[in-house]
């Protein structure tokens, strides 16, 4: 049985009548950039993260960039992020100017540790970005507590969680503001490029708005230097298709989640398991293990017919876009040993039980001949 990591297009043959039915609403419009799909998917989103507003942008790492900006970050100032992450938390800070400060993560739940972060702060500190990595939120009470402690701003990097929920709460309103992504493959996921931001700050909000049209409230009438980043009328009616089933998609990532924690808990020592707190309801956005012998495990893996990715195989810190900040492996010594030790296993709403059980066979009896 062959198993890829993943599959979009059952996505599609799921809801077929129901993204026909959306695509032909838009062309028969006439309408595609900033009209009535994007105003209502808007609405519905910040429902649904409990906020007051969304702003919907051409792709997540614009929504994380335009929050630096619009919260006055720029050359000179500094953003704590994640060690452990995808670049994208880090360029989004380097895109407006400022730099990003790398702070190590808790070694059980791969998120930024909030023991970390204080030691991290200087005078040029404006905010933290925590990163709910794999779709498992960070520790907001914590970070918050550190952030108003200081004075700085808390952008989260939402871009993995839609969904989840840290002590209650929908991630994406735990913070000043959070940036989306609707990357193909997330969880809810758009047939391209798409993003969102989600606050409760409506000056913020209003200047997103305005950023992410050029600068622009009124057609030819430019109040600040934006950039070109909405999202188009199509992609928003999707997302709209695709936010009614989120809850039950997210339902079955952690029934495949419950399943693997369980089944391969005990029978491999050396194989390292996800931690969930008890704060914490993940939506699985990946299943990451990690395993010393990771490479030769993938390579099994593979040659059994399951397919398996890894993120993420270089730490930014290493990265050749931050060489000039000098950085080696041992800086951030965590980051880079998980590097070389996380591996994501199959998991999404339309992997079957059989699929599933397939996974775990082929796991227990690869990790064992290691």
């Amino acid at each position: 049985m062959k198993i890829p990591f993943l599959e979009l297009k059952p996505t599609y043959l799921e809801l077929k009548e129901e993204f026909d039915s959306a695509y032909h609403r838009v062309m028969d419009s006439g309408w595609y950039l900033l009209g009535a799909e994007l105003e209502a998917f808007e609405g519905e989103f910040a429902a649904y993260c409990e906020t007051k507003h969304c702003i919907g942008v051409a792709n997540g790492l614009d929504a994380l960039h335009l929050i630096v900006r619009a919260c006055g970050i720029g050359a000179g100032d500094e953003v704590i992020v994640p060690s452990n992450t995808f670049i994208a938390t880090w360029l989004a800070v380097s895109y407006a100017g400022a730099t990003p400060v790398p702070v190590e993560p808790d070694p059980k739940t791969y998120n930024l540790d909030p023991a970390r972060i204080e030691s991290a702060i200087t005078s040029r500190t404006r905010a933290i970005m925590p990163v709910h990595l794999y779709g498992q939120p960070a520790d907001m009470d914590a970070i918050n507590a550190i952030a108003r402690k200081h004075g700085l701003k808390v952008i989260e990097d939402s871009a993995q969680a839609q969904g989840a929920r840290y002590q209650g709460r929908r991630t994406g309103g735990l913070g000043d503001a959070a940036g989306h992504s609707f990357y193909p493959g997330k969880n809810l996921g758009a047939f391209a490029d798409a993003g969102a931001i989600t606050t409760n700050d409506d000056q913020l909000a209003n200047r997103v708005r305005t950023l992410r049209n050029y600068g622009s409230k009124q057609k030819y009438h430019y109040e600040a230097q934006g950039i070109n980043s909405r999202l188009d009328e199509m992609q928003a009616a999707f997302l709209r298709v695709k936010l009614r089933r989120l809850d039950e998609w997210n339902a079955r990532r952690r029934k495949i989640a419950d399943t693997y924690l369980s089944q391969l808990s005990t029978f491999n020592p050396q194989l390292t398991l996800p931690f969930v707190p008890d704060w914490a309801q993940p939506v699985w956005h990946l299943f990451v293990i990690r395993h010393p012998q990771r490479d030769a495990l993938q390579q099994k893996l593979t040659e059994a017919g399951i397919g398996t990715l890894i993120h993420y195989p270089v730490p930014p810190h290493l990265s050749g876009a931050y060489s000039g900040l000098k950085f080696q492996a041992s800086s951030f010594p965590l980051a880079s040993a998980f590097a070389s030790q996380v591996l994501s296993l199959p998991i999404g709403p339309h992997l079957s039980d059989q699929q599933m059980e397939q996974v775990m066979l082929v796991v227990k009896k690869t990790a064992g001949e290691i």
